[in-house]
C-alpha cells in the first residue's frame, strides 16, 4: 500500500525503508525461547516466508546474547528487531547483531536511578549510530512513564502521546533521527486516538502501528482490524503488526492478517462490526519468547470457553504470559490473570486474589466472573 497523503521522514531498518513513500512493512515477534536457537530461527524464517519484513525478538539478559549472536548468523537476510525488555543496559551488547532496537520510555527509571532519563536516551542514540541500526520507541499502555502519570493525572492518553513526544525531542537533541514510534492500547479506539493524537503532534514521524494483546482470533483480529483499517485509511501508519495469542506453528498467521489488512484497505474493504465490545472482552498477549510457561496460550483459549456463558456481560477480563507485561497490564481489568511458570496471579483490578496452579485457576475464575455478575446486576 502506498502512501498517498501523509508523508512522514523516510528510514533504513536492515534490508527495509519504513515512512515516507515506501510502502508498509508488516512484522510479527518470534514466540520462541531465545535461548533455543534451532527453534527461534526456525520461527524466523517462518515469519519471514509469510511476509514479514522485519521480525523481533525479546532479550531479557545478557546471557542470552550468545544465542542471539548465532541466531543473526543463520538468519542473514532477515530484518531482526530486538526488544530490551526492562534492561536497557545490554543495548551495546546486542546492537552488533541487529538491524533495531526497541527500548520502552516506561521502563528506562527502573535501572541506574542516579542517571537522568536523557543521559540514558544519549546512550542509546550513542549504541545505535555506532552499529549502524535504527531506534523503535514503544509507548504502551500498561507501562507509562511515572512521570507522564502524574503529569496528567487521569489522562492517560495524553501522557502515552507526551512521553512519545518528549523521547523523539530526546532523540533530535543527540542528532538522531532514524527512529520510529508506536502508541499501543489494547483497546482499538485508545490506540485511535493516542496514534491521531501524536500524528498531529509530529507529522513527520514514522509510525509503528499495533492493538497491543488483541488476544484469540476471530476476536484480536477484529480489534485490530477496527483500529488499523480507520488509521491505515488516512495514511497513519508505516508498519504494522498485528498480537495474537497463537500457539508457535500458527504465529506467523499475524503477519498473513496484517497483509490482508493492508490490501483490503487499499482496495477500499472494511469490515463493520457495530455491536463488538458490547460484551465480554477477553485481552490477552501474543505468545512471544517471554512467556515463562507454555500452557499460557492454551489457557487464554480455555478462559474463553469457562466464560462463554457470560458472554453479554460486558467485563473484561486480561490473560498476560509474563512478568514484564502481567502486573501493569492487568490492573485495568475487571479480572487479571498473569501466569509464572509453574503459577497463576489471579487479580480483581489491582488487588492480587490469590496464586493458583495452572489447573486450578480456571473454577475461581469462573466464581469470581459470577461475583462481578451479581454485584452489577444485584443477584444473589
Amino acid at each position: 500500500m502506498e502512501q498517498s497523503k501523509r508523508k512522514t521522514r523516510r528510514i533504513r531498518i536492515g534490508g527495509v525503508e519504513v515512512g515516507g513513500d515506501a510502502p508498509i512493512v508488516v512484522q510479527s515477534m518470534c514466540a520462541t525461547r531465545t535461548m533455543d536457537v534451532d527453534k527461534t530461527v526456525a520461527q524466523a524464517h517462518q515469519l519471514a516466508r509469510a511476509g514479514a519484513g522485519i521480525v523481533r525478538i525479546a532479550l531479557d539478559n545478557e546471557k542470552e546474547v550468545p544465542a542471539l549472536k548465532e541466531i543473526r548468523a543463520q538468519t542473514p537476510g532477515i530484518t531482526l528487531s530486538v526488544d530490551l525488555q526492562e534492561n536497557y543496559r545490554i543495548a551495546g551488547k546486542v546492537a552488533p547483531h541487529v538491524d533495531k532496537i526497541r527500548y520502552n520510555p516506561g521502563h528506562l527509571h527502573h535501572i541506574e536511578k542516579a542517571r537522568t532519563i536523557p543521559q540514558k536516551v544519549k546512550g542509546l542514540v550513542e549504541i545505535a549510530r555506532d552499529n549502524d541500526i535504527a531506534i523503535r520507541i514503544g509507548v504502551n499502555c500498561g507501562s507509562v512513564a511515572p512521570t507522564f502519570l502524574e503529569k496528567y493525572p487521569g489522562d492517560q492518553l495524553s501522557a502515552i502521546v507526551e512521553s512519545a513526544a518528549y523521547h523523539c525531542e530526546l532523540m533530535e537533541e543527540f542528532g538522531f533521527e532514524r527512529f520510529v514510534v508506536s502508541l499501543k492500547d489494547s483497546d482499538p479506539a485508545k490506540v485511535m486516538d493516542a496514534n491521531r493524537r501524536f500524528t498531529a503532534r509530529r507529522p513527520d514521524v514514522p509510525l509503528h502501528l499495533g492493538v497491543t494483546e488483541a488476544g484469540l482470533p476471530p476476536d484480536g483480529i477484529i480489534k485490530t482490524r477496527i483500529a488499523f483499517e480507520k488509521l491505515l485509511a488516512q495514511s497513519i501508519g508505516d508498519t504494522i503488526r498485528v498480537s495474537l495469542t497463537l500457539p508457535n506453528d500458527r504465529k506467523h498467521e499475524e503477519v498473513t492478517v496484517g497483509h490482508a489488512i493492508i490490501e483490503d484497505v487499499k482496495a477500499g474493504r472494511f469490515i463493520s462490526v457495530p455491536d463488538f465490545g458490547t460484551g465480554m472482552n477477553i485481552i490477552s498477549c501474543p505468545s512471544c519468547s517471554r512467556v515463562e510457561n507454555e500452557k499460557f496460550v492454551e489457557l487464554a483459549q480455555y478462559v474463553k470457553e469457562v466464560t462463554g456463558y457470560a458472554k453479554q456481560y460486558k467485563i473484561t477480563i486480561a490473560v498476560m504470559g509474563c512478568r514484564v507485561n502481567g502486573p501493569g497490564e492487568t490492573d485495568d481489568a475487571d479480572l487479571g490473570l498473569w501466569c509464572g511458570p509453574t503459577t497463576v496471579n489471579l487479580k480483581k483490578k489491582n488487588r492480587k486474589i490469590g496464586n493458583f496452579k495452572y489447573d486450578e485457576v480456571l473454577p475461581r475464575l469462573r466464581v469470581e466472573v459470577d461475583r462481578l455478575i451479581a454485584e452489577r446486576t444485584g443477584a444473589n
